[in-house]
């Protein structure tokens, strides 16, 4: 990802935080201690955010910036492309994505994130099942997680382990599971959802338009794959 690029994906992420929180640049701008003027320049890319003013900005709306790597753009490309041309049931299968949320039964939930996308025929890559859940369930999340011998993904030692496993204590919601990884977005509700159905199953997930919104690392893909398909089709 070029410096250009991960300064716009900040500022578009900026924006759609605040736009979800149904803030002004000028009230995001009073409860971070930054300028309304420096908010506008970093969300439209005109300024990349130095790291306090980002993580000031972020604080405020009560979310916090999780570093990842992926690979190079022509890796990432030939891995969409591997993807689509495989059956979804196939990934399915690949992923133990079943097997997992039949033992999902201890609290409601929802399919989000890459995982929506990928039922929802996006060929973009998956590393964990990602689902929503309830603040009001993070306990119950916790003793399912006890049960299933978790851990929590240690994103200063970048491995899993040595982090508190429940979901209020300070980190990435990611788990490693006896049944696999568990991405988890906590919310107060659960978001609206769609069915899909794959081999007679039905699966209530985030439907792709509402991911573009709100699940920047699924936008970000999703936005990949239409654009290679623009390519393509010229």
């Amino acid at each position: 990802m070029s410096s250009t690029r991960l300064v716009t994906l900040l500022g578009s992420t900026i924006r759609q935080q605040r736009h979800l929180r149904e803030l002004s640049q000028c009230e995001l701008a009073e409860l971070a201690g930054v300028s309304q003027a420096a908010v506008a320049r970093i969300e439209r890319g005109n300024r990349a955010p130095s790291i306090p003013v980002l993580e000031a900005l972020l604080a405020a709306m009560d979310v916090q910036l999780v570093v990842g790597i992926e690979p190079l753009d022509a890796h990432l490309d030939a891995r969409i492309d591997d993807l689509a041309a495989r059956p979804i049931a196939e990934r399915i299968e690949e992923l133990g994505l079943n097997r997992m949320l039949d033992r999902l039964t201890d609290f409601p939930q929802v399919i989000t994130g890459s995982t929506a996308a990928l039922l929802q025929g996006a060929p973009v890559p998956v590393a964990a099942l990602e689902i929503a859940l309830r603040w009001q369930d993070s306990k119950r999340f916790t003793r399912w997680l006890e049960a299933a011998y978790g851990q929590r993904w240690n994103a200063r030692w970048g491995e899993f382990g040595g982090v508190w496993l429940e979901p209020e204590e300070q980190g990435e919601h990611l788990w490693t599971t006896r049944y696999g990884e568990i991405r988890a977005t906590m919310c107060d509700e659960l978001p609206e959802t769609i069915e899909v159905r794959h081999a007679g199953r039905g699966y209530r997930v985030v439907p792709l338009v509402e991911l573009e919104l709100t699940e920047p690392r699924a936008a970000d893909l999703l936005r990949r794959y239409r654009a290679r398909q623009a390519a393509g089709g010229e």
